[in-house]
């Protein structure tokens, strides 16, 4: 009986080496989802064998450094599905599956083992988007909580009562021309935007717009120049549709080309130049007037990115760059997501306007383009001056926040870090020591229940990334600042 016991600890002691071995701190993944996918391809391919007792959730936990409340769960979801058999005093043991799978091997003239394509594996490995969108200090996201949803909801009965049939099945256009018209006009009085309703795109968000620009204007193969440190956003959709990506550094001053890089001209240049993303520099005039100039002699398309433009506190932004364009070589992107909420997904281009037809009839051919009616409500919405009023007042809120950041950061750490990005938009950037991870930071700082983004993931050349830390206060109560940034100072200090 001995050896026996002694046979089941010493499997009990093996399986967290097993995990051990696989389980990645680094990675993006859920911890719970990453420790369900050990423990179950481990059984199912056999690797922990039938009968195996599982160690007990608090000890695993304490192995791997995750929440136990984590193993609990892992456990019961495998439970539920029949991978192990757990009861009240006797522990957790792998139960007998009968016919197992078994890993069909890898041979070189083959990829069937693996679903996604080239093009889609590079998708997954860049990809941005972050899993959290709410809470201390996630950027890039509004406070949606103020949004006048009873103004909305008026306005959106008024419209329902009155659908017409062309409302209601599939959009044909470039977008409800209502909305259509709010937008030239709005753009025209607070940017300076020069165009008509006729030139406006209505959009299912920004991504879109970007999908439509790689895939209309630019071919597989052909260079693309994205600012670095820039969106991630740009360069997913441009990776994905096949271009050549070129990242070009960023000063003070916006986009700033080597003379190297200007040498070969691009096909496409995407840049932010009213609050560069995410540093949050200021394109100069004279840089402005440089790009243009550059753009209309190589006939490049400059792709502006105007993302929230809207917010500035104490200042006013420089009017957009495509008013300044006499070549109609600027393509102007705006989007009601940080004005309005994410997840109303409505957004516009400006096109020069021998290309509306083009993109309006290809956004119908691959898209079927719909929200229509909600369409319809954001034009009322706009026509009657609620988004002009909402706009005045999340500025008033979001300078007190803004300003309730900083205050929060110089009492922590006084002059010590230095703070980029400037009085606009919905986050500021801290700069950190080259020898601090930022990486490491945003993950311990997410365990603590606070949420950031690291700098250097903006980085295309990783040789040239600056480490630091985006810090939303878009979705914090200006009164909870001071406590949400204490708990990070907390982690961070950790790793100065």
């Amino acid at each position: 009986m001995e050896p026996m016991i002694g046979q089941a600890q010493h499997e009990m002691q093996a399986l967290p080496d097993f995990v051990l071995r696989q389980f990645d701190r680094q990675t993006s993944e859920y911890d719970h989802l990453q420790l369900y996918r050990i423990l179950q391809t481990g059984i199912r391919h056999s690797e922990l064998s039938a009968g195996l007792k599982l160690p007990p959730t608090r000890v695993l936990a304490q192995a791997l450094g995750i929440a136990r409340n984590t193993v609990v769960h892992v456990y019961e979801q495998l439970a539920l599905e029949g991978y192990v058999e757990a009861g009240v005093g006797r522990g957790t043991y792998v139960t007998h599956l009968g016919l197992r799978t078994v890993k069909a091997a890898r041979t070189p003239a083959s990829n069937r083992d693996e679903p996604l394509s080239q093009r889609g594996r590079a998708l997954i490995e860049h990809a941005g988007a972050a899993r959290l969108q709410w809470g201390a200090f996630t950027p890039g996201v509004p406070e949606v909580r103020m949004f006048p949803v009873r103004i909305w909801n008026s306005l959106q009965s008024r419209v329902w009562r009155y659908a017409a049939p062309a409302q209601l099945t599939y959009a044909t256009g470039a977008g409800d021309a209502g909305l259509r018209q709010a937008v030239a006009e709005y753009l025209q009085g607070t940017r300076g935007v020069a165009c008509t309703a006729e030139q406006v795109v209505i959009t299912s968000g920004t991504q879109q717009s970007l999908l439509l620009i790689a895939q209309l204007l630019a071919d597989p193969g052909d260079t693309a120049w994205l600012e670095d440190p820039g969106y991630w956003g740009a360069r997913s959709v441009f990776r994905a549709m096949g271009l050549r990506l070129l990242p070009i550094g960023v000063d003070g001053e916006g986009l700033a080309p080597t003379p190297q890089q200007l040498r070969r001209p691009p096909r496409l240049m995407f840049v932010s130049p009213a609050h560069q993303y995410p540093v949050g520099a200021l394109m100069s005039h004279r840089r402005r007037r440089q790009l243009l100039d550059y753009a209309a002699m190589h006939g490049s398309w400059v792709v502006e990115d105007d993302y929230d433009s809207e917010f500035r506190y104490g200042t006013r932004p420089l009017p957009a760059l495509q008013g300044l364009d006499e070549h109609s070589r600027v393509i102007y992107l705006g989007t009601f997501s940080k004005t309005l909420f994410p997840s109303l997904r409505v957004a516009y281009a400006v096109l020069p306007p021998d290309l509306v037809e083009g993109f309006a009839r290809s956004l119908n051919e691959l898209f079927r383009e719909g929200h229509t009616m909600q369409q319809a409500v954001l034009a009322r919405f706009m026509a009657e001056g609620h988004y002009a009023t909402h706009i005045r007042r999340m500025r008033t809120v979001y300078s007190a926040r803004h300003d309730a950041l900083i205050h929060a950061i110089r009492k922590q750490f006084g002059a010590d870090l230095q703070v980029l990005g400037g009085a606009a938009g919905l986050h500021v950037v801290l700069e950190l020591p080259q020898h601090v991870s930022d990486e490491s930071v945003a993950r311990d700082a997410q365990l603590a229940g606070v949420t950031t983004r690291p700098l250097s993931m903006y980085y295309m050349r990783k040789s040239a990334a600056t480490n630091g830390l985006l810090l939303g206060y878009g979705t914090v109560h200006e009164k909870e600042i001071e406590s949400s940034f204490a708990t990070l100072a907390t982690v961070l200090r950790r790793h100065l």
